[in-house]
């Protein structure tokens, strides 16, 4: 909590309520009665920024996008929460006049390390403006979801009362999607439709489900009460069936690698499975490149055809002739042209949409390619590459390896369960972030790269924690 006095608040209600009613007076305008409310509700806010988090976690699922022009959009109501969000982090830091131990963690430091790079890349940028705009964003999105995690969840209390919230106001989210799509008669043409206007498609709505499987599951595996366990077992087969019928292939990909996490936390191989896998991507990349074996890809423009029947659609997905997919191929092929001119520090952030089309090949064109969503390459490890180089690429690698390193550690050598299972259900999320963003780029989105963060705050949190009981431990022993 930040102990603004209550003199102070007071003082500054007074003043503010004063100067409004003035204004009021002078032109009638009901509206300066209504800017000093939402003032004062926003530093009511700052002062207990635990509740300021809770409605962030409240309000995620239901966020939607408003473009105020074609060049400038926000998500309503998430994004300005994110902005008191980092505001009461940074009054936070200016009231202690210091920055608590946390800033030490090599976790924290590595995102520190890409924050750095990232201003250098915008130095650099192809359009300066536009990686501004980024790096601004950016900058609340990690107060936000990364630094005021830590600080508040140092408290337990806070960590399971947002982890509550959050499912809460997700189950709703899904459960009105669901009656919504039932109505439709549950087919794959109509999800998109059943899920505005609070998610942009099945992609993001289906993605934010499944990180609540995890979560269900570490909830089941906490409490006692068998009538509760009950609920949240059924409320974890409705959470399935609700992304069986989101058709999202991506996202069942991803359900199915995050209960292999399980598996290989327990085994110890979380890590070298990781750099296995990325060591095969890479590989695989380097064969399709030589002798341009890459072309084989290619697609035939007229049979490459979005399919409104979802079983034609799967079979087009191992037949290659899926559009989505062809149109992914598209935007890699592009992608991996455009690292050659700048891999040092990359185009910039936000320049891919820009400048990827001079790249691409009319051989892997498609129906979709004229982009009118203007979305980027659908691959977040290889749109790091192309906006912020090799370093950048580099280092987001770093910090997921190191994530997953840390969660490893502190898995095994947690002595409470409740960090035991946190950490297990956060490495579980942080798996299916991967797949996902393998196969897209989400990490700046509200809806999916939030727990990306969340994550990492969790971990960084639990480690600091079994830390301190670890050595309270032998501090004991050394007594006796």
């Amino acid at each position: 909590m930040i102990n603004i006095s209550n003199r102070v608040l007071v003082l500054f209600s007074s003043a503010l309520l004063f100067v409004a009613a003035g204004c009021y007076a002078f032109t009638q305008e009901i509206y300066f009665f209504v800017a000093p409310v939402i003032l004062l509700l926003a530093v009511l806010l700052i002062q207990h920024p635990q509740y300021l988090f809770y409605l962030l976690m409240l309000s995620i699922p239901w966020s939607v996008e408003f473009n105020f022009n074609a060049s400038l959009g926000t998500d309503l109501p998430d994004e300005p929460l994110m902005l008191l969000a980092a505001l009461s982090v940074v009054i936070y830091l200016v009231y202690r006049q210091k920055i608590i131990r946390i800033k030490l963690h090599p976790l924290v430091a590595v995102v520190w390390l890409q924050c750095l790079w990232t201003l250098i890349t915008v130095i650099t940028s192809a359009d300066v403006v536009l990686s501004i705009k980024y790096l601004l964003a950016k900058g609340w999105y990690l107060l936000a979801f990364l630094a005021l995690p830590i600080f508040l969840f140092e408290d337990e209390r806070v960590l399971k009362r947002s982890i509550q919230l959050l499912l809460f106001s997700t189950m709703i989210a899904m459960m009105t999607a669901l009656i919504r799509h039932g109505i439709n008669r549950l087919t794959f043409e109509t999800v998109n439709d059943s899920l505005q206007p609070f998610f942009r498609n099945h992609v993001n709505y289906s993605t934010l489900l499944i990180f609540m499987v995890p979560i269900q599951i570490a909830i089941i595996k906490l409490i006692d009460s068998k009538a509760t366990q009950m609920f949240f077992i059924c409320l974890l087969i409705i959470t399935c069936i609700a992304v069986y019928f989101s058709y999202s292939r991506g996202a069942w990909l991803a359900l199915i690698a995050g209960f292999c996490s399980y598996w290989l936390l327990k085994r110890r191989i979380l890590v070298l499975s990781f750099l296995l896998f990325l060591s095969i991507v890479m590989a695989s990349v380097f064969w399709l490149k030589s002798n341009d074996r890459f072309i084989r890809l290619s697609n035939d423009y007229k049979s490459v055809i979005y399919h409104s029947d979802f079983r034609e659609h799967l079979e087009a997905t191992y037949q290659l002739k899926d559009l989505s997919n062809a149109e992914r191929i598209y935007r890699w092929v592009a992608g991996v042209r455009m690292v050659k001119d700048n891999w040092k520090t990359g185009l910039g952030p936000s320049t891919f949409y820009p400048r990827y089309k001079s790249y691409t090949l009319p051989a892997f064109k498609t129906y979709v390619s004229d982009n009118p969503e203007h979305s980027t390459v659908h691959n977040y490890f290889l749109l790091m590459l192309i906006e912020q180089g090799v370093l950048g690429c580099l280092l987001f690698i770093g910090l997921v390896t190191a994530l997953f390193w840390y969660a490893q550690k502190v898995y095994l050598q947690a002595n409470e369960k409740f960090w035991r299972i946190v950490v297990s259900a956060a490495t579980s999320i942080l798996i299916m972030e991967c797949v996902i963003n393998f196969l897209s780029d989400m990490i700046e989105t509200d809806k999916a790269g939030s727990f990306f963060y969340l994550c990492v705050a969790v971990i960084v949190v639990a480690d600091l924690k079994t830390k301190k009981l670890s050595n309270f431990s032998s501090n004991i022993q050394g007594i006796s």
